[in-house]
């Protein structure tokens, strides 16, 4: 992982290491992104002769695993959990009723019926 890691990254921003893995892994799989979709569409071409299709294969095999989107985790941006994330507001369930108590998302309040 820290091979992906730039040198300069204020790590005073990040909760705990989950979280600044997982802003490694969004920032890999950005990069990377456009390399694995021109490999999978190579793959899955079947005009293309088969010795091309599976030394596409091999090289999408052997990248790193942080290229996938399967390693990215929807975390909470104040305590960094990987559970019961609001994906709207990106928030855990606990910090997301506090907050939206002490008035702090915009267009959220309490149902009352």
């Amino acid at each position: 992982m820290a091979q992906f890691r730039s040198k300069k990254l204020d790590l005073s921003c990040f909760i705990n290491v989950r979280v600044l893995r997982d802003h490694t892994k969004r920032k890999v799989f950005e990069q990377h992104e456009t390399d694995r979709q021109a490999l999978r569409y190579v793959i899955r071409n079947t005009t293309l002769p088969q010795r091309i299709r599976a030394q596409a294969q091999l090289e999408l095999s052997q990248m790193h695993a942080y290229t996938r989107s399967t390693q990215i985790k929807n975390r909470c941006i104040e305590g960094g959990k990987g559970r019961g994330v609001f994906r709207d507001f990106n928030m855990a369930r606990f910090p997301f009723r506090m907050n939206a108590l002490a008035g702090n998302l915009p267009g959220v309040k309490k149902a009352s019926w």
